[in-house]
């Protein structure tokens, strides 16, 4: 990936690559900001969908802390500067990259847009931004790596040495260099807000979902039949090595399972096998990010995981400062309720290096597939890059802790 990739206004309103324009759906000029996406997805998506997308686990206080903790901090600018030649471009792991945003992992993406996970890649490949794809995806990784090389891939290992070395061996073999590993799931999180929804795992047909589905004749037709017609009963194709349970099946619970095994010894494992960068995900304390440097991590991801596991977890923004200077140059990226420009400029002068952003980009395929993402990604790096000029930076490794002043 390079700057040439960056997706740029024409004077038609259409986005330009380097394949071509990106035709905007006629359902997006009223979509102004990442928040306008989550509306229109709640009337496209059937209420299970959605529900599982949207929802997090409990009572959702750690979802909320997400948004909440980016009111703690305000700005201070710096004027009379010439940002005329900014830019927004960042490095990492050798790439540069067009934004210093990326797309996070999120599961079964697949039904909420027609073969989401490919949507999701192929638009941020084209603009030049990082992407990671989900290891409880319903479309075999090495599709994604074909179609838009240099995806990053997140992985759910249990605690079994010989199911990891088989998995981290087919993830190289497709040809992925950066590999995430996930671990804040030891155990599924109490998601009570998937089963007032309707959703479960595994999918149980009954008459209240199949309503839904007809209720949402665009999403029936164009994502769910539509997928059955061209590629068949959606299966869990990377949870392991081999071809994982189709989502109605009753095996899904145990393929997940065994995940509470897993310890710092796998992560050695791991570190021995891969031969490509490798970044924990999950990390929301200072010895862990230690214990990951120390293991040979090249990177860490501060997340927790959109308030979608434990409840009551510490918003990762709170925990970024003393991270970053806990773990000298290692590279921390951080995730978890990231919506505006404003909030990934403040990461960075925190100390991130890259900040990720799910549930938006989620919504946006949802809605209007590629186009929808290629907008949204276009809506957030404006943002960044008006934000940028007023705060006075011209790139982002200006921004610092001294343009922050904490509200509390």
């Amino acid at each position: 990936m390079n700057s040439s990739a960056l997706l740029k206004p024409l004077a038609d309103g259409k986005l330009c690559n380097s394949s071509g324009p990106v035709h905007l759906s006629a359902a997006l000029p009223d979509v102004l900001c990442l928040e306008d996406f989550e509306v229109k997805a709640r009337r496209h998506l059937p209420r299970p969908i959605f529900g599982y997308v949207a929802g997090a686990a409990e009572d959702n206080r750690s979802r909320d802390d997400n948004r909440a903790v980016f009111d703690d901090y305000g700005f201070t600018t710096r004027v009379l500067v010439d940002v005329s030649q900014r830019s927004q471009e960042v490095e990492l792991f050798g790439t540069r990259y067009a934004t210093p945003f990326g797309i996070a992992p999120m599961g079964i993406n697949a039904l909420s847009a027609y073969r989401g996970d490919l949507v999701l890649a192929r638009a941020a490949q084209r603009a030049g931004i990082a992407s990671i794809m989900s290891g409880t995806s319903l479309i075999p990784l090495e599709a994604v790596a074909q179609a838009a090389p240099g995806t990053w891939f997140q992985a759910y290992l249990p605690g079994d040495p010989a199911r990891i070395e088989a998995l981290v061996d087919r993830v190289a073999q497709a040809g992925y260099k950066t590999l995430v590993l996930t671990v804040d799931i030891p155990v599924s999180a109490n998601r009570e807000n998937n089963v007032r929804t309707g959703f479960s795992t595994p999918l149980r047909p009954s008459l209240r979902l199949a309503w839904d589905g007809v209720a949402h004749p665009r999403w029936l037709v164009g994502t769910l039949l539509r997928t059955l017609v061209r590629h068949g009963m959606p299966h869990f194709e990377n949870s392991f090595a081999t071809r994982g349970a189709p989502i109605l099946s009753s095996r899904v619970l145990r393929d997940f399972s065994a995940r509470d095994h897993l310890s710092w010894a796998h992560l050695a494992q791991i570190r021995r096998q891969w031969k490509g960068h490798l970044v924990i995900k999950g990390i929301l304390s200072v010895p862990d990010a230690r214990a990951a440097r120390d293991q040979g991590a090249d990177g860490i991801i501060l997340s927790n995981h959109g308030g979608r596991q434990l409840d009551g977890a510490v918003s990762p923004l709170r925990v970024l400062a003393p991270v970053v200077d806990a773990v000298g140059g290692l590279p921390v990226m951080i995730d978890s309720g990231f919506r505006r420009g404003s909030d990934v400029l403040k990461a960075l002068a925190l100390g991130a290096r890259m900040v990720f952003v799910g549930r938006p980009f989620n919504y946006a395929a949802a809605v209007a597939a590629e186009a929808g993402v290629a907008h949204a990604i276009t809506l957030l790096r404006d943002e960044v890059d008006r934000n940028m000029a007023m705060l006075g930076v011209t790139c982002c490794a200006d921004l610092s802790r001294d343009r922050l002043i904490s509200k509390r």
